[in-house]
């Protein structure tokens, strides 16, 4: 038998409904060459059910059977028998001589995740380094103290971050400015703002929560300000008292809440969605239910915190490890960092009622964010048992409130246990997308911590990790909305990481992150993002040609009038060709050519493919690709859409041929390719945009 033409996944084409309910008679299809098998048998849990063969076109036979899949997990696999007596399993892998019960098809009944993200095009915004746009909101230098540092008004936007003191560093970026960029983002083609923590803070990263009911005035709108500036930091903290009034003042709070009410209105204006970043696990030690730096103590309208008070009534939301009153910082803290207290949920269903309500709250009028990130999410609580429980009634609560919110988790490692359709939707695809991505291109471990030279151009590790270890943690409802990120607040910017330096912010010399790199492996990276299967993110400034190496150095401000403008222009024509493919979106992908420094794959559907090719040789090579696996005719002429080298990149459309099922593609050195064939009627270059795009 022909093994490369057989193929199943659970896509529309193959499993229908995509996304079933329980109890759903569901349609599965496998496909194999004409006239090959003998017999297809669907195999799952202890039965076997022969497969009809319904329809030939284009040279393959296509079996279908319908099978009420019931309520639980609907494990399965295939047998084929070929007419030559030979015999194949078919899984997740491919055809394979022995079955791995992790590389099974599994279909979640009743999991499905919301349309609207399924290849949605995301931008994650850090807020304070995007855009300044209320200059009247910005933090003084020397307003207040956290963790022994006075916080900072950096004057200059264009400075870089202080690795000794970034997170009481402040640029002025806030939610006016990114409503003020809300055309910009539109105009790029993004569909989705995920926005880092934005809820009062004392950081610039605010992934130390002080108030989880409210937008933080200085990223919203400060109405009443708390007196005059005192001439300098004086011994009886006044500036401390003013920084008190302008984030517990009422005003203050309600005016920014309803700021952030006009941005996601706004953004909706333009048809794009906006995600919050909850940040459940830990709080900060500025958090008003803990109240260490005594924030709230005499505020109006705020109950004692937990370390000002023993009978304060949020006592039970923190573990406190022993000792008398008062307990002069025995808690317990996320990581042991004492300015991140671990919240008790064990220990308080008061806790967990709030935080659920906040979950709520946020996707409902008249906020209406779309959404959730969460931050590390699988250390919620202090069990496995309890952090699935938590996550169950969250999932349950939110999408109540808002049915089509997305719940997407900071996740590193397995993610299957979370991914069973009751707890969260997707995760940010750092193992399966950005690590293997990084390591192919570069050699670069994600942090720019190592360099690995054996790993640079490993085809097989590549394909390997991006389709298999996917495979085994994702469903489909999961991979098709996955976060696929280059780069992001935590670690080094892609750009970066091309010149291959080994190291942080505080070693190197000032800049050094921005010499040696390679744009060509950037543009080869960012066509990789918009064609795999999943929700390419972009971080902000990352289209601009924004370097840095990890934090806080990848946290430098947006270069407004600074861009890398033809950077700009790759990604809109990437972003373009995404859009314009419904195969990117929804369709399948399959493993074309794998050799060292070169991959080339295929993302098809019933009607038309898109192959990827990418050659990280510093030199030309020919190879002839098997195309006809995606369903391209044995003859066909294919569109050239885009091409990226070493000087630039190119769009102008042009056609390559297919003989006998073959592409045979010639790759100059540093290459990225995306041709297409549609099986429609031929179209010419100056319709493709508006003519090619076929709905589902």
């Amino acid at each position: 038998m022909n093994t490369n033409a057989f193929f199943h996944d659970m896509t529309l084409d193959y499993l229908r409904p995509a996304e079933p309910d329980a109890f759903r008679i569901t349609d599965f299809r496998f496909r194999c060459a004409h006239n090959d098998a003998a017999q297809v048998v669907l195999v799952f849990g202890n039965e076997r059910r022969k497969m009809k063969l319904s329809e030939t076109e284009g040279g393959f036979d296509y079996y279908d059977i319908s099978v009420n899949i019931g309520k639980d997990p609907f494990r399965y696999h295939f047998e084929i028998t070929g007419k030559d007596e030979s015999f194949s399993y078919f899984d997740k892998r491919g055809a394979v001589g022995s079955l791995m019960e992790s590389m099974k098809f599994v279909v979640v009944p009743g999991f499905s995740t919301p349309d609207w993200a399924k290849g949605a095009v995301m931008y994650q915004i850090f807020v304070d380094r995007f855009c300044n746009g209320d200059k009247s909101n910005d933090v003084y230098s020397g307003e207040y103290s956290y963790n022994g540092m006075a916080a900072r008004l950096v004057e200059n936007w264009e400075e870089y971050p202080d690795a000794r003191r970034d997170f009481g560093d402040f640029y002025g970026g806030d939610l006016q400015g990114v409503i003020d960029k809300l055309d910009y983002l539109h105009d790029l083609g993004v569909d989705v703002i995920y926005l880092n923590p934005i809820f009062v803070s004392p950081s610039s990263h605010k992934y130390d929560t002080q108030d989880y009911d409210h937008i933080d005035p200085h990223f919203g709108k400060i109405v009443e300000d708390g007196g005059d500036i005192l001439p300098q930091y004086e011994k009886n903290n006044k500036r401390a008292e003013r920084y008190i009034k302008r984030v517990t003042s009422k005003k203050n709070l309600e005016a920014s809440d309803m700021l952030f009410a006009k941005l996601v209105s706004e953004a909706h204006a333009r048809d794009i969605r906006v995600i919050l970043d909850g940040v459940f696990n830990h709080c900060g030690s500025f958090n008003k239910w803990l109240d260490r730096e005594r924030i709230y103590e005499d505020a109006k309208g705020y109950e004692k915190g937990a370390y000002v008070s023993e009978s304060s009534p949020y006592r039970s939301y923190f573990s406190f490890t022993g000792g008398n009153w008062p307990y002069n910082g025995n808690y317990d803290g996320w990581w042991g960092y004492d300015t991140l207290p671990k919240l008790n949920y064990e220990g308080s269903k008061d806790l967990e009622d709030y935080i659920i309500q906040i979950g709520k709250k946020w996707v409902s009028e008249p906020y209406n964010a779309d959404g959730w990130r969460l931050d590390v999410a699988a250390d919620l609580g202090h069990s496995p048992e309890y952090n699935h429980k938590f996550w169950k009634r969250f999932r349950q609560e939110v999408k109540k409130a808002k049915p089509d919110a997305i719940i997407l988790a900071e996740h590193y490692g397995p993610a299957r246990d979370w991914l069973m359709g009751d707890e969260w939707d997707t995760v940010m695809n750092y193992d399966a997308f950005m690590e293997p991505l990084t390591w192919f291109l570069t050699g670069m471990e994600k942090h720019s911590d190592e360099f690995k030279p054996l790993r640079v151009g490993n085809a097989r590790e590549f394909f390997d990790t991006m389709l298999y270890q996917g495979g085994e943690n994702f469903t489909m409802p999961s991979l098709y909305t996955a976060m696929n990120e280059l780069s992001n607040h935590d670690h080094s910017r892609f750009l970066t990481r091309t010149n291959q330096k080994v190291g942080r912010a505080d070693s190197m010399v000032r800049g050094s992150s921005d010499t040696g790199i390679k744009k060509y492996q950037m543009r080869q990276a960012v066509m990789v993002q918009m064609t795999w299967p999943g929700a390419p993110t972009i971080y902000y400034g990352d289209e601009a040609g924004l370097c840095g190496f990890t934090d806080p150095d990848n946290r430098r401000t947006y270069p407004w009038g600074q861009e890398d403008k033809e950077m700009i222009r790759f990604h809109k024509e990437m972003i373009r060709i995404h859009k314009a493919c419904p195969e990117l979106i929804k369709g399948s992908i399959r493993e074309l050519f794998a050799e060292n420094n070169i991959i080339v794959y295929g993302r098809f559907n019933r009607t038309a493919a898109v192959i990827v090719a990418i050659n990280n040789n510093g030199f030309e090579v020919t190879r002839d690709i098997q195309v006809w696996p995606l369903g391209i005719p044995r003859d066909a002429k294919l569109r050239q859409l885009i091409v990226t080298d070493a000087t630039g990149f190119d769009s102008t459309i042009t056609t390559k041929t297919v003989s006998d099922g073959i592409l045979s593609l010639t790759m100059s050195r540093n290459t990225g390719y995306v041709l297409r064939f549609n099986s429609f009627a031929a179209v010419t270059d100056d319709e493709f945009w508006s003519d090619n795009v076929i709905e589902f």
